[in-house]
């Protein structure tokens, strides 16, 4: 399909222009006209975007772009990405909280799919818009058990601090790097909230706010609302896709 076409689909189904940001979300780096293949990263580096360009692919879509509201000369390792998209004829398009916050294919709303929760609300705030969710268990569970199914999920190994109740039913899910909205699940009636990476200046507030944390990993929690978009876009329009897997470790 037309480059164009497809960009202001997603402009459209993702919400990118009614949703500020920090990131310059949608097409940063204009590629071949046609497209016939995809590929999704989590993030634009070197090697994802190597990747995109070995697979085929005619745009890159990501959850961290290259632009982030600010000007950044074309040196460096900055260079050398922009050129490799340019030399590949691989467009980039980026969906930063509009891929954290959809309620479709978002990555909070696809983590409580994956657990087989049920979404009933927003959580935490970015520019006045709620980022994540709070899902609710059919029945109360062991925060063992939840742990077990999330890192089944992922593929990762959690870090927990049990400072809530055993017994777990009412989650606050907000991918990435949001450890310091313990606080906002707890003021929110949440037993237990999920995040992605570690802080050690909101480690005290899982015992003091009675909330258990289980922490998957910034890029483990954020590979799942691009997974979910790529079946969206291979249903809606027939584009073959290959997730290029750059894991941080984070």
């Amino acid at each position: 399909m037309q480059r164009d076409a497809l960009v202001t689909y997603l402009d459209d189904f993702l919400g990118c222009r009614d949703t500020p940001d920090y990131s310059d979300n949608g097409l940063q780096v204009e590629g071949s006209a046609d497209v016939s293949r995809l590929a999704f990263a989590v993030d634009a580096c070197q090697e994802t975007i190597a990747g995109a360009v070995t697979a085929g692919a005619q745009m890159l879509i990501v959850h961290h772009g290259l632009f982030w509201g600010k000007v950044l000369r074309v040196v460096g390792p900055h260079r050398r990405r922009v050129q490799a998209l340019l030399e590949g004829g691989c467009s980039l398009y980026a969906a930063h909280l509009p891929l954290d916050r959809h309620p479709e294919v978002g990555n909070n709303a696809q983590l409580a799919r994956l657990l087989g929760l049920t979404v009933t609300g927003g959580l935490g705030e970015a520019f006045g818009l709620p980022v994540g969710v709070i899902a609710i268990a059919q029945a109360p569970e062991t925060r063992a058990a939840l742990v077990a199914r999330l890192t089944a999920s992922l593929g990762v190994t959690a870090l927990v601090l049990p400072g809530g109740p055993e017994q777990v039913q009412r989650i606050g899910i907000i991918s990435g790097g949001a450890a310091r909205d313990v606080v906002a699940a707890a003021a929110a009636g949440c037993d237990t909230y999920i995040t992605g990476e570690t802080s050690h200046s909101s480690y005290h507030d899982a015992a003091e706010y009675g909330v258990n944390v289980i922490y998957a990993g910034h890029y483990a929690t954020e590979t799942v609302g691009l997974k979910a978009l790529a079946a969206h876009l291979a249903g809606q329009f027939a584009l073959p896709s290959a997730f290029i897997d750059r894991p941080t470790g984070l």
